[in-house]
């Protein structure tokens, strides 16, 4: 079924400029071409998020030999874009609200590619971090943006479909990361050519979204009816849009009265919601995905892919398995409703963390520490000189060893090149045997061989879990954040809880590989499996489904006191108390185009 959409001239009647082109579009029922190519703009913020985050595991390849970084400088660099994003998510709702969804899009793009700018030419450390941060605040302030435009936009029947396009787009963003990873690694300072290549994109959404319109419930929030109208209009190819337009006033009116601090105070629930959107944004990151995705080559190494390439395409299979298990999540959110699809997703989560604790309990490769390990490696292949700064007492004892033997380090650096991969390990394992039996043992980790039936079961309940992630607490969670709150603070709010997520992520990614140097993947994977079952109960008991009704009705039923007290009963009987109302549509069609006279 198709919405018709009539011909609109490339001006419009009082001379303001219009690029919609307006027509039928088949392919997504119920939703014009103009709202869904404004919202496909909008979600490249999604797509440049997802590349960015998942681009620092290749590019650190060659940036931690090139900058001889430390172990912790590593972590710190993977997640210095974390602490931008965290800053920008302190203040961006402020900012969404202050001066517009679409204005904050457009210096978001502008932030990114300032900040692919600093990174392009970076060789020192210092301004590594300082263009990570800038990207992360570009990242954070487009994502609060992005979600809040995109809802406020869609019609109410397609708004499932069209918030979580994002996370489609994020998730596309990952593979694309993993396929510049895998393409620049053998590439002389490939890392340049993985920074600058989404650059042009940035630039592109900037450009593209000064041509968009307005959110229309953010100029009703400010007053402009009348551009609120038009605008209307245009998303959804109508000039009756008198109806839609009453609503947004009345809930707006309303919703005017709050302030930040209401999002903390039982009026309305607000703090209900407050605490929903809270720990729907806690369980994203303590259910593991976001460390799956940073560290994908890292753990794929620890299940038995010990080759750099072997992990580089098992990871751009995990970025595979993320686009393809999310398109089936957007298609039917608005058929199949979010609730449904995060207990599915939640409970898929806890059997494939399970199945992969259980099977990692039988490998004898659990990493102890994944900077040492490669620093040893490096050792071998590279000579003692690139040791990492972190393992300045091996090298010490290193060179003291080869200058009692009468061997000086530059002797050793040359004479590897005459000589095999295999002689190399052999006889600095030899060697090693003198400096202490731990760092025999570390070695011979790296030699362990993994049987071939555990590592492919890894392999798959690693794959079923980013899947299950996918379909569930992935795209779902923003869906619900852009829906809960009321349009007058919804951006102050969803700051708030993108500020928990930032947050977590952060401390997450910082500790990741020490919590597993701790307590071994194996327990990792099973407390990742308490929290799923923890937020498959938490979604049971408090989640309310939304699918079908518009803004103004959730934020109307969320605000009733009983809402707290019996979510299972207001679940039961939403489709009584809201039946969605459908907006007038025209009955007889159109041509699509004018007649081809020319």
């Amino acid at each position: 079924m198709s919405i018709h959409v009539p011909v609109r001239s490339k001006f419009a009647p009082n001379g303001s400029r219009s690029i919609t082109y307006c027509f039928s579009f088949s392919l997504i029922p119920g939703c014009g071409m103009f709202t869904f190519l404004s919202s496909t703009i909008a979600a490249i913020s999604g797509l440049l998020m997802g590349y960015e985050l998942g681009l620092i595991s290749g590019a650190l390849l060659q940036l931690s030999s090139i900058l001889m970084l430390s172990c912790k400088q590593q972590e710190i660099v993977v997640s210095s874009i974390l602490i931008g994003a965290l800053l920008a998510s302190l203040t961006g709702g402020f900012l969404i609200d202050r001066f517009g969804r679409r204005i904050a899009i457009i210096v978001a793009s502008s932030l990114f590619v300032l900040g692919s700018l600093i990174l392009i030419p970076s060789a020192s450390y210092g301004i590594l971090i300082v263009g990570r941060i800038t990207i992360g605040i570009s990242i954070s302030l487009s994502s609060i943006a992005t979600c809040v435009y995109i809802a406020e936009i869609a019609p109410q029947h397609r708004r499932g479909l069209l918030v979580s396009l994002n996370e489609l787009m994020i998730v596309t963003g990952f593979l694309f990361a993993y396929i510049s990873n895998y393409v620049f690694a053998s590439v002389s300072q490939g890392w340049k050519y993985m920074f600058g290549l989404a650059m042009p994109l940035g630039a592109l959404q900037a450009v593209a979204m000064y041509f968009l319109p307005p959110s229309p419930r953010f100029l009703v929030m400010k007053g402009n009816e009348e551009a609120a109208s038009k605008v209307l209009g245009r998303l959804r190819a109508t000039s009756d849009t008198a109806e839609e337009l009453i609503a947004i006033k009345s809930s707006l009116k309303d919703e005017h009265q709050y302030g930040f601090l209401d999002l903390f105070r039982s009026k309305d629930n607000m703090r209900a919601r407050m605490l929903i959107g809270l720990t729907l944004a806690f369980f994203v990151q303590t259910t593991g995905q976001p460390n799956i995705l940073f560290y994908a080559s890292t753990v794929l190494k620890s299940v038995g892919f010990q080759s750099n390439e072997a992990a580089s395409l098992a990871s751009t299979g995990v970025g595979v398995v993320k686009v393809v298990s999310t398109i089936p999540a957007i298609s039917f959110v608005d058929q199949v409703g979010s609730k449904t699809f995060l207990c599915i997703g939640s409970s898929l989560m806890a059997v494939s963390l399970v199945t992969m604790g259980l099977v990692n309990f039988n490998l004898h490769m659990n990493f102890t520490n994944i900077c040492r390990s490669q620093s040893l490696e490096d050792s071998v292949f590279h000579g003692s000189g690139n040791l990492t700064a972190s393992n300045d007492s091996l090298r010490n004892q290193f060179g003291s060893m080869t200058s009692q033997d009468g061997i000086s380090l530059n002797t050793l650096k040359k004479s590897k090149m005459a000589k095999t991969e295999e002689q190399n390990r052999t006889v600095l394992e030899g060697d090693m045997i003198s400096t202490g039996s731990q760092m025999r043992s570390n070695i011979k980790t790296e030699t362990v061989e993994v049987p071939l039936l555990l590592k492919w079961i890894s392999l798959a309940s690693l794959l079923v879990y980013v899947a299950a992630f996918s379909i569930g607490l992935g795209p779902m969670t923003w869906l619900l954040l852009s829906e809960i709150f009321p349009g007058g603070i919804r951006g102050r709010a969803i700051a708030l809880t993108s500020s928990m997520n930032w947050g977590i992520n952060l401390l997450i990614s910082l500790t990741f590989l020490t919590v597993t140097d701790l307590i071994g993947l194996p327990w990792v994977c099973f407390i990742y499996t308490v929290m799923s079952l923890a937020s498959l109960a938490f979604v049971i008991m408090f989640i309310p489904e939304t699918k079908g009704c518009s803004l103004e009705q959730i934020s109307m039923e969320l605000a009733k006191q009983k809402y707290v007290k019996n979510t299972t009963c207001w679940i039961s009987q939403r489709r009584e108390k809201l039946a969605p109302i459908e907006l007038p549509k025209r009955e007889h069609w159109e041509p699509m185009w004018p007649s081809q006279e020319n």
